[in-house]
């Protein structure tokens, strides 16, 4: 049982080390903060733009694409998703004023 255990812990920082080796578009396009580019689902976009052979992405979306966009693309989705109600808040143009901390 614990040897399962193990493995499945293994596989999982394994995955996770693809995960960080190949990028996170969605980081990345909300952080390049490019005027006229998308913002809702920026990165599965980006991820996309990338696996269908789109020229000059750093135009389009003001990041390069992560190296492996195929491996990217699900974390992407999940990410954007998250950010979802933000970045729909700065597409309309509305401010929130999100704090935390303690």
């Amino acid at each position: 049982m614990w040897r399962a255990a193990r493995h499945e812990a293994r596989r999982g920082l394994i995955l996770l080390g693809m995960l960080a080796l190949a990028g996170c578009a969605s980081l990345g396009t909300l952080n390049a903060g490019k005027p006229g580019a998308p913002l809702i689902y920026s990165g599965t976009r980006l991820d996309w733009y990338a696996l269908h052979g789109g020229c000059c992405p750093l135009d389009r979306f003001g990041a390069e694409p992560p190296r492996y966009p195929a491996l990217d693309l699900p974390a992407s989705a999940l990410l954007d998703t998250l950010f979802l109600p933000f970045t729909l808040a700065a597409e309309l143009g509305l401010g929130l004023s999100v704090s935390g901390g303690l």
